[in-house]
């Protein structure tokens, strides 16, 4: 008889995790703290009060290691969570390597990624705080899809800007985003200052995720009952995402497998976080020895040829400052096709570990990206969206590698969405009219200009 397999790993609903899990009381040294633009000085929660509900100002700089994940936030997960880890058989077969290829696959929810998982808390807790609309930014729009989704659940309004390049290029995640009662705008817009101000420059007419925050933080700023929501870089949506790795941590042990190798994909963060945090978690505790890798697109690359410094987290400098790996607030990418890896910054806290040598970086090129993604599509028949499939790539250069030194690899990777709304992407890579930019270090020099001097100590 033919050997029967086991592809899927899944979670029964009660061993879902009920807590979220914050990194920062394990680490060898605490990240440095925001600072406030005008005095330098440590940002505290009066600085981010304008922006955000103090449930999540408190998780921000929370020193607590776990955090209870509430009842009513639960309950939505329970929609789609937990989402299943895939062992990917085919492709393994494909690619004639003997390393064990493990996916957790998060397109399962109703925005059809991981954004949801930060969305729910978020709109849940400004709902607390009687907050009736909140505003945000989004790239390619998974995060805008989530967040109006969120929104819808718990009656507030969602308003939406989307940068420009990813709003021209995807129509029906702007329409996805409106079915579920979000206003989107193109960004940059003439409804706001910094809109119309950094629009009136022909260099920005594509946008980026900075200028986008800046107009959708300038409205949260300057109305009572409006506040802002973030789809990455910051503590708190980090560690709602660890729920994905915790899954993955108890699926694992279902397959009787341990990782060597864990790929995420890096844009602002919250993706590679959700599923690394919590096994290095288990790396610094001595249970497992893992490499830890981030993959970035080449032409966003701020953890491979950014700089460590003190920077805006928007275009127009209107948020603290955090230091971060960063292109300087100023630049403006690629409109490439994985819009939510467009932005300039790579989460402090990410940045952090970087530096404290805890993780590697690798970037990639988005031929070889989606030449990976039609692999995997052909092969696990599932069409992942842009921005894993930098993930996906170097979990295949990895798998090549096992099969010329016959080492025992066990990848482990997060497919964090699909592409069914991103299919002229795949149109472009299919008919031959895909390019990589080569970026040179001149053409990063007037961004990195920008930053701003902060004092050492």
């Amino acid at each position: 008889m033919d050997e029967v397999r086991q592809h899927k790993y899944v979670l029964d609903e009660s061993e879902m995790p009920t807590t979220w899990y914050n990194l920062v009381p394990d680490l060898p040294s605490p990240p440095p703290p925001a600072l406030h633009p005008g005095t330098l000085q440590p940002a505290g929660p009066e600085d981010f009060a304008p922006l955000f509900p103090m449930d999540l100002i408190l998780q921000e700089v929370s020193q607590e290691r776990y955090i209870d994940i509430p009842g009513p936030v639960l309950d939505v997960y329970r929609q789609w969570r937990p989402s299943p880890l895939f062992r990917a058989h085919r492709l393994e077969e494909a690619l004639g390597t003997p390393a064990r290829i493990y996916y957790k696959y998060e397109g399962v929810s109703p925005a059809g990624s991981h954004k949801p998982n930060t969305a729910v808390p978020q709109a849940y807790y400004n709902k607390l705080a009687g907050v009736k609309k909140l505003t945000t930014e989004t790239g390619a729009g998974q995060w805008g899809t989530a967040l109006s989704f969120a929104c819808a659940l718990f009656d507030l309004e969602c308003e939406v800007w989307q940068v420009g390049s990813s709003y021209d290029a995807k129509p029906y995640r702007r329409l996805m985003m409106e079915v579920f009662g979000g206003k989107v705008h193109r960004s940059p817009s003439e409804l706001t200052e910094a809109g119309r101000r950094l629009g009136a420059d022909p260099k920005n007419w594509s946008g980026s995720l900075g200028i986008a925050i800046s107009e959708a933080v300038e409205v949260a700023a300057t109305n009572d009952d409006v506040r802002y929501a973030l789809g990455s870089v910051l503590n708190h949506v980090l560690m709602h995402q660890t729920i994905i790795g915790e899954e993955a941590i108890l699926q694992l042990a279902k397959a009787g497998d341990t990782p060597t190798h864990i790929v995420g994909c890096t844009g602002g963060g919250s993706n590679f976080a959700g599923l690394t945090f919590p096994f290095l978690r288990e790396k610094l505790a001595g249970n497992i020895t893992p490499r830890v890798i981030a993959a970035e697109p080449a032409s966003c690359p701020s953890l491979t040829r950014g700089v460590y410094a003190y920077d805006f987290g928007d275009t127009a400098g209107m948020t603290p400052l955090m230091k971060m790996h960063t292109l300087g607030h100023d630049f403006i990418p690629d409109p490439i096709h994985a819009g939510g890896l467009r932005y300039h910054g790579m989460a402090p806290l990410i940045s952090h570990i970087y530096e404290l040598g805890m993780i590697e970086a690798e970037s990639v090129a988005q031929t070889e990206c989606f030449s990976a993604a039609v692999q995997f599509a052909r092969t696990e028949g599932i069409v992942p969206a842009p921005e894993p499939t930098h993930a996906i790539a170097l979990a295949i250069r990895e798998a090549l590698k096992a099969k010329e030194t016959g080492e025992e690899t066990v990848i482990l990777t997060a497919l964090c969405g699909h592409g069914h709304f991103d299919l002229a992407a795949y149109d472009e890579y299919l008919n031959g009219r895909m390019v990589d930019n080569e970026l040179t270090d001149e053409m990063f020099a007037a961004a990195l200009a920008t930053i701003p001097s902060v004092p050492v100590g």
